[in-house]
């Protein structure tokens, strides 16, 4: 274990929690299931939540779990904890003796150690209660922004008074924690636009509407949203991933394709840039002679953090880390995260957890290579715990 993590935090777990925790963790990463897919891991972590002593266990959002932890005093702030479980159409190659066995399939963004984190705070929290009840939250989906919406519609989180939930990450050291208010992700909204004209011989362009360079003519306008549009103090992201069009060299195709992102730290600047994505895709398309259609694909808000959230996060890490540990970001996210549908709804704090061994490779998630340190699971799943506790006494 890292010689960053105090010694009490590992002695919270005895000998034989710790190793279950590790195998749930090793198992999740040899059998990674995509959203919605998510059934054998559904089984596992209910398993797992049952073997540790939790008997209100439910499941939720087709592949999600829900279990209540009692609190020491009736009445008491009710608090929700959330580990996310799906995992990605990746290729691994980690190397790792516990590696994927489903083929194109990877926990390549720590979610097998934030459903392993999520059963190790819940194990914590049966052992030590906050004062109220707890919540944690086990959520497919995240990956296709559509899991937290789903548990929400179910009423699982009805009455929560605030909700945690953190993120392994690279960039920082284990025993290191982010916990700060405000933005820590951003927005993420895909959009689909289709331009149509008229298809003709590419030996007489005249005789067409052509939507390949009208299509040219709005791939580079999108990018003057971000540098003249958006004020440039306000962080943004416009990104075109997808262009398709036409069968031939020689043919003038009758419509052409692309698809898209678009980020944003705050409500204001997601709404310009969206905003702004219709009105250059209609101009730019009546400019050229060509109909435009614009659709909206997964949409996702920016993750925002509460003042009282953080407050509460920074005094939970502190108390398990001493207060060396926490560090800021450091920089702008512009990663998605479908925990701003929580907090949209209920205050709270988004972490991220160190996750690089002492001297370790900065690796990005969703490559093939991601593994973060199993270190940090023991780090989450008490920085989580003590969240739950110092809210429920607060909040």
């Amino acid at each position: 274990m890292s010689d960053s993590i105090p010694g009490a935090l590992l002695a919270s777990f005895t000998a034989d929690e710790a190793t279950r925790l590790i195998d749930l963790r090793r198992d999740l990463h040899a059998h990674p299931e995509l959203s919605w897919k998510e059934t054998r891991t559904q089984e596992r972590l209910e398993a797992a939540l049952r073997h540790a002593g939790i008997t209100d266990v439910r499941r939720i959002a087709t592949t999600g779990l829900v279990a209540r932890i009692p609190g020491r005093v009736p009445g008491a702030p009710v608090i929700a904890l959330r580990g996310d479980i799906d995992a990605l159409p990746i290729s691994e190659a980690t190397g790792l003796s516990f590696s994927s066995g489903n083929d194109g399939v990877m926990h390549a963004c720590g979610h097998d150690v934030h459903a392993a984190w999520a059963v190790g705070a819940a194990l914590l929290l049966h052992r030590t209660p906050a004062d109220g009840d707890v919540l944690v939250v086990l959520q497919p989906a995240e990956e296709v922004g559509q899991g937290a919406s789903q548990v929400l519609a179910s009423g699982a989180l009805d009455g929560a008074a605030a909700i945690f939930g953190a993120h392994v990450d690279r960039r920082f050291e284990v025993g290191q924690v982010v916990a700060q208010a405000g933005p820590l992700a951003a927005s993420s909204d895909s959009f689909t636009i289709t331009l149509t004209g008229a298809g003709a011989h590419g030996a007489r362009p005249h005789e067409s509407a052509d939507p390949v360079v009208g299509l040219a003519s709005l791939i580079t306008a999108l990018q003057t949203i971000i540098s003249r549009r958006l004020d440039p103090a306000q962080p943004g992201v416009v990104t075109v991933g997808i262009v398709q069009a036409g069968t031939a060299p020689n043919i003038i195709p009758e419509s052409a394709m692309l698809r898209g992102t678009v980020r944003a730290t705050t409500t204001a600047s997601r709404d310009l840039i969206v905003g702004e994505v219709d009105r250059l895709s209609f101009a730019i398309a009546a400019a050229h002679r060509l109909q435009s259609a614009v659709t909206w694909g997964a949409r996702t808000p920016p993750v925002i953090n509460s003042a009282d959230g953080a407050r509460w996060a920074l005094e939970a890490a502190v108390r398990v880390l001493g207060v060396d540990a926490v560090v800021p970001l450091g920089t702008t996210n512009m990663g998605g995260e479908d925990f701003a549908f929580y907090l949209e709804r209920i205050p709270g704090c988004f972490l991220r957890i160190g996750a690089r061994e002492p001297g370790g490779e900065i690796i990005a998630a969703h490559s093939p290579r991601f593994q973060p340190a199993e270190e940090s699971l023991f780090v989450g799943a008490a920085v989580l715990a003590e969240c739950a506790r110092v809210a429920s006494r607060q909040a």
